[in-house]
This record gives structure tokens, C-alpha cells and sequence, in this order.
């Protein structure tokens, strides 16, 4: 079912309740998600760490990458999750924060299976204030819309400094096809390298630099996005990461991913 982002109302919710216990199956098409600056360290350990570009302002994002196809998560099999680490953009579910007039507001997909009146956490109090349960889910929102910002500029002075390639992930399978995800930039180690030292000082003080490293770390989790892929149906035998450059791009078969 499409989701539809409603503004929480607690008059017309005061009977809404969330499941809490579930097994996140409603993520299980999501081979993107949004990784923020706080847990880049958390998910370059179990996820690789990409940025992609969105068209068409030309704002980087920075995202983990639960697989390499459409609709598929290499972490979701067996009607459970199958990471150690999750990214908060998928633990906030069904839950997000919007603009709501001119200021922030919590959203909630109202079409989600883990709404309704009869079973779950309840929303709100009898005397229509926040429960314990909504207010920890604000404080998650609120950690995640303030680590979002941090993101932003992160992302925006990288992209500054030139230091995002796209790059072209050549997938092979077991069964000898191949194909190449296109769509995703990388950090350039060399031009990282390159930086002056009052660069390099700004980038550690403003905690930058640690992030960069992770996330050039962080694509060494390619494999297991292979690993993940044995019991599928089409089970990955390598991928190979080449930075696109001229003309190459003109010939690369795209498939761009999405958040």
C-alpha cells in the first residue's frame, strides 16, 4: 500500500495506537536508506557507505546501500532483519518530520500496517497529552532531524572540495551475467590525500574527517552485499568499483539507484 504522510493531531488521533513488535518487513523493498553523519561509524560495519546525487538541484545525499537492484534488501531474508545495525531512517518508521507550516512537525503514514486503534502503544494520554512511547519517538525524531542538518553541511563541503567521484559498480554473477550500477559517487582517497594541511585541520576539527575515512572504509561491506546474495535466486560472484571518467560514462549500461 502507498504510504501517506499525515500530520500527527492528537484530536484526531487520541485512539491511535503503533505496534512496536513487528519485523520491519515493511523495509524489506528498501535497498536504499538515508545514513546520517552520528551513525556513519555503526553502518560502515555492517553497510557500504555511498552518496548520490539528486537531480535536479545537484545536492549529494549520503545513503547506505541494503543491495544493488530495485526493490531488493540484501539485509531483509527470511521475514526478519538480518543486519546487526539498522539506519535510523528505517528504525523511525512510521513515524518522519516535515514541514508543517513554517515550522517542523511529526508525520505519520497513516496507510502503514502498524497503525490502527486496536493494537500497539498508544499515541496519546486520556488527557490528550503525548505518551511515554510518542515521546521517545520525538526524541528520536529530533536526534535524527538534528543530525540530518550536520549531514547537509558534511556532504555540501566535501562536495566542495571536489572530492566525490561517481563511480560505476560492476556486479557478476554466479551465472556469468553482469551488469553496472551507475548513479553513485565515492570519496577520492588520492585528492583526500592531496589537501593542504589548513584543509585537512578544518575538516578534523569540524569531525570531518573521521567520516570521510568510514565512509571510504565502509565500501570494503560490498562483499557483503555478495555474501547476502548466496541464498538468493541470483547470487552475486564479485563487485568491482570503477570511477567513471569521460566517455566512460557515456558507454555504462545505468541503472541509477533511488533513495
Amino acid at each position: 500500500m502507498k504510504t501517506n504522510y499525515i500530520p500527527l493531531d492528537k484530536n484526531k488521533h487520541s485512539a491511535l495506537k503503533v505496534k512496536t513488535q513487528h519485523n520491519f518487513e515493511f523495509a524489506k523493498e528498501t535497498h536504499l536508506a538515508s545514513a546520517t553523519l552520528r551513525e556513519f561509524a555503526q553502518i560502515a560495519s555492517c553497510m557500504p557507505i555511498a552518496f548520490i546525487k539528486d537531480q535536479p538541484s545537484g545536492n549529494f545525499h549520503s545513503i547506505a546501500m541494503l543491495g544493488l537492484e530495485q526493490s531488493n534488501n540484501l539485509y531483509f531474508k527470511g521475514d526478519k532483519w538480518q543486519g546487526h545495525i539498522m539506519p535510523m531512517n528505517i528504525q523511525r518508521y512510521p513515524f518522519d518530520v516535515r514541514p508543517d507550516g513554517d515550522k517542523l512537525g511529526v508525520f505519520i503514514d497513516e496507510n502503514s500496517v502498524l497503525v490502527g486503534e486496536e493494537e500497539g502503544e498508544s499515541l496519546f494520554t486520556a488527557e490528550g497529552e503525548p505518551s511515554d512511547y510518542l515521546k521517545n519517538r520525538q526524541d528520536l525524531l529530533g536526534e535524527i532531524t538534528n543530525s540530518e542538518l550536520a549531514t547537509q553541511r558534511f556532504v555540501k563541503r566535501i562536495a566542495e572540495l571536489e572530492l566525490l567521484d561517481e563511480v560505476q559498480l560492476n556486479v557478476q554473477y554466479a551465472n556469468g551475467e553482469s551488469r553496472n550500477v551507475t548513479g553513485i559517487h565515492s570519496i577520492n582517497e588520492k585528492r583526500v590525500n592531496e589537501l593542504p594541511d589548513e584543509t585537512i585541520i578544518e575538516l578534523k576539527n569540524n569531525g570531518y574527517l573521521g567520516a570521510i575515512y568510514t565512509a571510504m572504509l565502509s565500501l570494503t561491506q560490498l562483499n557483503r552485499l555478495a555474501q547476502l546474495s548466496m541464498d538468493t535466486d541470483k547470487p552475486i560472484r564479485a563487485i568491482k568499483i570503477n570511477v567513471i571518467e569521460g566517455t566512460k560514462k557515456e558507454d555504462a549500461k545505468e541503472e541509477t539507484p533511488s533513495a
